[in-house]
């Protein structure tokens, strides 16, 4: 028995919205590293140089690993992000530096707010539209305060397809996983089959990102009045390479 679990043609509902508030989810990617987080941190206030005045927003925040290490280092941070759950988790470690909310990063988040929009390990592309992803882009861009600087941390898809392993098998918890991975023209795929010990049948998850490559991101910057200042490939913030390098890290600023 199979039980479509997330679907974005089942139900109209993005695949996003539940396999990310998913306790099968939290439990797939419990493996992320810290470390890797607040060493790219680390590099990104080195390279900013960001005064201890600035006001941030990390869109798409997760649990809030990236804020709450920036929040440590002295500065006024406000995660959103749209899981229920996620924003729960993060909550826990509010201060007078730190905030959460539930917040669906199409709708408008700020006028002229923020000094700093951060948008970190691919929190960005899971929509339907090209419309909708130009609209976040226009949104991170009305957030910003004259001057200010948008940081946009995605996965480079050339190397990623490289990369693409096909299928995979894990075990976590007395649950299985059964992942296959692939891709076409425009998205990469990642589909999850869960087999819960505790629960009858299979649940599915699809993951489907966009193919979005640095010319894409440089004409959603230019609609939104961002100028691309900066290219990095990897979160030690070494020189781009569109064959090698894993990742593509922008930073833009407002015009």
């Amino acid at each position: 028995m199979n039980h479509l679990h997330e679907n974005t043609t089942s139900n109209n509902i993005p695949w996003f919205r539940r396999w990310f508030d998913s306790t099968y989810y939290h439990k797939l990617y419990a493996h992320r590293n810290d470390n890797e987080a607040h060493n790219f941190i680390d590099e990104l206030i080195y390279e900013l140089q960001p005064s201890f005045d600035s006001s941030m927003i990390d869109v798409g925040c997760g649990t809030g690993r990236h804020s709450k290490y920036l929040a440590e280092k002295g500065f006024e941070v406000t995660g959103i992000d749209l899981a229920f759950s996620n924003i729960k988790e993060a909550k826990r470690s509010e201060s007078k530096l730190l905030h959460f909310s539930r917040h669906d990063m199409r709708i408008p988040f700020g006028k002229e707010s923020y000094n700093y929009v951060f948008n970190f390990f691919t929190s960005f592309g899971y929509f339907k539209n090209e419309s909708e992803h130009a609209i976040v882009i226009r949104n991170m861009s009305d957030a910003l305060k004259p001057g200010g600087v948008l940081v946009l941390d995605y996965l480079n898809t050339t190397y990623a397809e490289k990369q693409l392993v096909a299928t995979e098998k894990r075990e976590i918890d007395g649950i299985a996983y059964d992942i296959t991975r692939w891709s076409d023209e425009k998205h990469i795929y990642k589909k999850i089959s869960v087999a819960d010990r505790d629960i009858p049948g299979t649940f599915e998850h699809m993951e489907k990102v966009a193919k979005f490559r640095l010319r894409d991101f440089d004409e959603m910057f230019s609609a939104s009045h961002l100028q691309l200042q900066k290219i990095y490939g990897d979160y030690s913030l070494n020189e781009y390479h569109s064959d090698e390098s894993p990742r593509l890290i922008m930073i833009a600023g407002k015009t």
